[in-house]
């Protein structure tokens, strides 16, 4: 099996971690050192994704990279995300087929939550 998994360097991979998992990932993997957390891996679903030291805080309204979660229920993802999150923005309808909300995690990268419209198919 080949695949990708995104890595994002942050500053403090342990509060990051900590605020992922309050939204719903499952911290699945860490690497220790001298008392400090330098790696995470965490999950959702089938999705995964890593926390590495060393990155540096940003006042960007954007950062390089941002990630895109499929959800099958939107309004409850909203519900669980929506009270720990910094809003970019509410549940919308795109031109592509997709209801999406996005936030900002603490360290101001994008996360943008998607389900398929059920009116629409999203596009190839």
């Amino acid at each position: 099996m080949i695949r990708a998994v995104p890595m994002m360097h942050v500053p403090d991979v342990a509060a990051t971690a900590r605020w992922y998992e309050s939204i719903g990932f499952t911290l699945d993997g860490t690497h220790v050192d001298c008392g400090e957390m330098l790696w995470a891996r965490l999950t959702l679903g089938a999705s995964e994704f890593m926390l590495n030291a060393g990155g540096t805080p940003s006042q960007a309204l954007r950062r390089e990279v941002d990630l895109y979660v499929y959800v099958e229920n939107l309004e409850a993802a909203y519900a669980q995300v929506g009270p720990v999150a910094e809003l970019v923005e509410p549940i919308h309808d795109t031109e592509y087929g997709m209801r999406e909300f996005i936030v900002r995690d603490p360290n101001r990268f994008w996360l943008t939550f998607g389900q398929p419209s059920p009116d629409r198919e999203p596009a190839a």
